[in-house]
C-alpha cells in the first residue's frame, strides 16, 4: 500500500512539474510575441516582449520577406507560433504576419515584416540603424509605422 502512495505521489508531482514547464514555456512565447513601443536614441521605437529592437529592411514588398540565407542569418526574422499581440503603445491594427518561404509566420507592423540584427546582443541595443546591406536598407520603426531616417 504505502509503494502505491509513493508511486502515486511521484506521477503528481511528475505531471505538476511538466504542467508548471508548459505554463512557463507559454508565458515566455506569449512575452515574445508581444509588440511593445519603447523610447531610444531614435525616438520611440518597436521592440519586441522582452525589449530587443526590431527593423524593417526596405528592399521587402509590403506584406512579404524577401531576406533569407545569409540575410536571414545577419537579420534573423522576428517569427512567432501565434498571433501577436499589441501592447500599449503600439497600434493592434497596424500588426500582422506573413508567412516566410519556410511556412513559419513572421510578423509584420504597417505591412513591413520585421526584423532582428543578429549583434543586439542585449535589450535596447540598436547597432544597425540606417545600413545598406543585402541590396536595401535597415531602419528602426516608430509605432505610427513610419521607417526612422
Amino acid at each position: 500500500m504505502r509503494m502505491r502512495l509513493l508511486l502515486l505521489l511521484s506521477v503528481v508531482l511528475a505531471l505538476a512539474a511538466a504542467s508548471a514547464s508548459s505554463a512557463a514555456l507559454a508565458s515566455s512565447r506569449a512575452v515574445r510575441s508581444t509588440l511593445t513601443a519603447g523610447p531610444s536614441s531614435y525616438g520611440r521605437v518597436l521592440f519586441d516582449g522582452r525589449g530587443f529592437v526590431l527593423y524593417a529592411f526596405t528592399r521587402d514588398p509590403r506584406g512579404k520577406s524577401v531576406c533569407t540565407g545569409g540575410c536571414a542569418k545577419a537579420w534573423p526574422p522576428y517569427v512567432v507560433k501565434t498571433r501577436p499581440r499589441a501592447a500599449s503603445g503600439v497600434k493592434a491594427r497596424l500588426l500582422g504576419t506573413t508567412r516566410r518561404a519556410d511556412g513559419r509566420l513572421q510578423v509584420t507592423y504597417a505591412g513591413r515584416a520585421l526584423y532582428y540584427y543578429v549583434g543586439d546582443r542585449s535589450k535596447g541595443q540598436i547597432l544597425c540603424q540606417n545600413v545598406t546591406e543585402f541590396g536595401g536598407v535597415w531602419l528602426v520603426i516608430r509605432p505610427s509605422g513610419t521607417l526612422v531616417r
